[in-house]
């Protein structure tokens, strides 16, 4: 049994780092396999975990949309599929990554991605863990991209814009009544101590805090300089606080599921 974490939030909030940082806090409390997913067509969660992609769920949809009609009569269409997704795995140390690439083309790809989408979710339970990169906005809950998680962690930046569209997404999601267990909001690259009026911002709208995240240069000096989140320094602020947050989560559903997490 995999536990799901899923991040969401509108452009240029960090939420692709602070997915990396929870994959390298999640590692190194000994939670491994960790499953990275990258949700965004504008794929890049990858660089941020320093591994190299050759092959997306997307392109790997399309050939297969495209050679199906070939496949000699002895071969199974859903075992292909289960090989490919195997094969576009990029292994890490301490976590796979599977990329979902870009969007459909035209044309009917229901057969194709009802099987993609089986082999995904029985993939999840080769893992302790699942972390997803979503997509900026909320499309991707319409399509129910994000569904049956345990905590869904919307990211907002450090203004009462940020937390009036974090709540809408929290919204959204009860809206459709995808199955979720927690929604937690993260305020992310805060520069300094919240506030009144964006934790009046904050308590309107009923969202529950799971953490601020300070603004932190050391990540800023990691994109200039090309490193991924392994490279960053064990004692910088972002990690620290994430992994923080990070044992929060092991320990509620440590609560909720069991003590089967804890042998890691």
């Amino acid at each position: 049994m995999s536990i799901s974490v899923a991040l969401a939030g509108k452009g240029g909030t960090g939420k692709t780092t602070l997915c990396a940082l929870i994959i390298r806090s999640l590692i190194e409390e000994g939670k491994t396999p960790v499953l990275a997913l990258d949700a965004d067509p504008n794929s890049n969660l990858n660089e941020v975990l320093g591994v190299k992609i050759t092959k997306t769920v997307g392109s790997l949809r399309e050939e297969f949309k495209r050679d199906a009609p070939r496949y000699s009569k002895g071969m199974y269409k859903d075992q292909i599929v289960e090989m490919n997704i195997h094969q576009a795995l990029v292994e890490g140390n301490g976590f796979d990554l599977l990329a979902m690439g870009r969007g459909e083309g035209p044309g009917c790809y229901c057969y194709a991605n009802t099987l993609f989408r089986k082999y995904i979710d029985v993939l999840q339970e080769n893992y302790n863990w699942v972390v997803m990169d979503n997509e900026a906005g909320m499309e991707h809950l319409s399509r129910r991209t994000t569904r049956d998680i345990d905590f869904l962690l919307i990211v907002s930046d450090f203004s009462p814009k940020g937390i009036l569209t974090a709540s809408r997404i929290r919204d959204l999601a009860l809206e459709l009544k995808l199955k979720i267990g927690r929604i937690l909001l993260i305020v992310n690259r805060v520069n300094s101590e919240l506030d009144v009026k964006l934790i009046e911002s904050i308590k309107k709208t009923g969202l529950e805090i799971l953490s601020c995240v300070n603004l932190d240069a050391s990540i800023s000096e990691m994109d200039l300089s090309g490193e991924s989140i392994f490279d960053l320094p064990s004692n910088s602020i972002a990690l620290t606080q994430v992994k923080c947050f990070v044992r929060k989560l092991v320990s509620e559903i440590g609560e909720l599921k069991g003590d089967w997490l804890k042998k890691g």
